[in-house]
């Protein structure tokens, strides 16, 4: 699958002005540049291939991930880093040659596939592994060697196939982990739990800088360097900024446990950016060049195919992913598409600007693509992962009440499309899986907000961030006013954790987990609340 770059000539025009440019570097210029090509470059860097025997220090530093699985294969992913607080990472500027192997046992007595791919520093010493003719949905256990260096193993899960009649599929949805807002206890407890797949709904990192003491960590046994402690804006920032993150333990676990199918949200490239409109509105052309660098990286430390990979400042997201006969995910990309948000931002009365029919949240295509697929769904569940809160949320009761301009409230005739679409295309059964706000919510989704009475056309399971946010509160300031303000909101919790979905033929079942803190290590899991709700009869009743 190819797709045009439209930014392209701006990425061009944008680079042969880095001289002007306070935050571009001639290597971030350079790079800019590189990013119009798919393909690692040709010449010397290309031709050099360094000897992975000579690799003298541990290059499995970041883990191993799997992701995007489908009946017959799953993507494996690694990325060599000896030293991953450093530029450069300690690795040649020179390909190597890395090892795979897939078994159906922990030990690998049992081998499913194996083969040899290279790692390019055009991609950042990256790994992106499809095998194929694996078994439709089953366990299967992977690693990775560089020279005689062997990583750790890995645990992923095949797709059933399409056309099965699978009883019950166990998913986990997270999202937000600012490093420096607390641990990732989270992250421990989820690599526990017995799950098919994981759903990242965005925020994977956060572009503000994180001091020597981690921040809200507050280390006392190490410092983390400089290069940290500044706004991810180059290439070589965002790089770095994945190292950090990804060396966590309690996130490495998480991915070494189960399959994730991961979009983006705003913080991978920065806070609350629309299409090529930044927060700071720098000309766009200068903007592109930072988002083109921020979707490399993006690419470079995610397990995700191929069509995915980024053509300069673009790259396509948005996916289907069948669970045989059970659930058709239609992940979502609500950033990259998007108008500005209307009236600058921020919370505000809705009126005119936010109520503009032409505007969207997802773009022309993406919402055809989306409403196409759902004509052609023949799944029990429709479920949508994205990344901002879609129903009605406001904050008082009464006229004059304001709503989010981020969220789909700020682009309302954008949601009533996407429901009409629902609902003209027969979809019964729509879950709407949602990130961002850094709490739990529970929503029944109204065909019209404005009457509480009116038909329930899905629920909406909204999930808490991992880190960011500190530590939060079971019940936030605003608690009883949004309750009161929104009768369709039926849970609100303000901890840190994630959410676990159960469907089966019957209902799809929510788990509310929370952590008690994050800015403190090893905090243990508990489920603040469950709820259900019933296939063909959509509304959610606590469990």
């Amino acid at each position: 699958m190819t797709h045009h770059a439209p930014h392209e000539q701006e990425i061009r025009a944008a680079a042969a002005h880095f001289g002007r440019r306070r935050f571009l570097t001639t290597t971030g210029a350079a790079a800019a540049l590189a990013f119009a090509t798919n393909l690692p470059g040709a010449g010397a860097a290309y031709a050099a291939e360094a000897d992975a025997r000579k690799i003298t220090e541990n290059p499995f530093t970041l883990g191993v991930a799997s992701g995007d699985p489908q009946p017959g294969s799953v993507v494996l992913w690694t990325r060599l880093a000896p030293r991953p607080y450093e530029p450069g990472e300690g690795m040649p500027n020179a390909r190597v040659t890395v090892r795979w192997e897939v078994a159906y046992d922990e030990h690998f007595k049992r081998l499913a596939g194996q083969g040899r791919a290279d790692a390019h520093p055009e991609f950042n010493h990256s790994v992106h592994i499809e095998p194929t003719g694996l078994a439709p949905d089953r366990v299967y256990y992977y690693r990775f060697r560089a020279g005689s260096w062997i990583s750790p193993v890995g645990r992923t899960r095949t797709a059933p196939a399409r056309s099965a009649r699978i009883s019950a599929l166990k998913l986990a949805a997270v999202s937000c982990q600012a490093y420096h807002d607390g641990y990732f206890t989270a992250y421990k407890h989820l690599a526990e739990e017995d799950l098919d797949v994981v759903f990242h709904l965005g925020d994977y990192l956060y572009e503000y800088p994180v001091s020597a003491a981690g921040g809200v960590r507050n280390y006392t046994d190490r410092k983390l360097p400089a290069v940290f402690n500044r706004e991810t804006v180059t290439l070589e920032d965002y790089r770095l900024r994945y190292a950090l993150y990804k060396s966590d333990p309690d996130l490495q676990a998480a991915h070494a446990a189960h399959p994730f199918i991961v979009t983006w949200d705003d913080h991978e490239v920065e806070n609350n950016y629309a299409s090529d409109i930044s927060e700071d509105h720098l000309p766009p052309a200068e903007f592109l060049v930072r988002r083109a660098a921020a979707y490399r990286a993006y690419w470079e430390n995610q397990p995700l195919r191929r069509p995915q990979r980024p053509q300069g400042a673009d790259a396509r997201l948005y996916r289907r992913i069948q669970y045989g006969q059970l659930a058709q995910f239609d992940i979502l990309d609500t950033r990259q598409y998007r108008s500005d948000q209307a009236y600058g931002d921020g919370w505000h009365v809705p009126g005119p600007q936010s109520l503009d029919p032409a505007r969207t949240l997802t773009g022309a295509d993406q919402e055809r693509w989306l409403i196409d697929g759902w004509r052609q769904s023949s799944a029990r569940w429709n479920v949508l992962p994205q990344q901002v809160t879609f129903s009605e949320r406001r904050n008082a009761t009464g006229a004059g009440y304001q709503l989010s301009m981020d969220a789909w409230d700020g682009y309302a005739a954008s949601r009533d499309r996407v429901l009409a679409g629902a609902e003209s295309a027969g979809v019964d059964n729509l879950v709407v899986l949602t990130g961002d706000v850094h709490v739990h919510y529970a929503f029944d989704i109204k065909k019209d907000f404005k009457d509480p009475g009116s038909r329930t056309a899905g629920v909406e399971f909204v999930t808490t961030s991992i880190a960011s946010g500190k530590d939060g509160a079971d019940k936030p300031a605003n608690w009883d006013t949004y309750l009161a303000a929104n009768p369709h909101l039926k849970f609100y919790n303000g901890r840190r954790g994630y959410l676990t979905v159960t469907l089966d033929q019957d209902t799809a079942r929510a788990d509310y987990r929370t952590v008690s803190a994050v800015t403190t290590p090893g905090a243990p899991v508990r489920t603040a609340a469950s709820f259900v709700t019933e296939a063909g009869d959509p509304g959610l009743k606590p469990a």
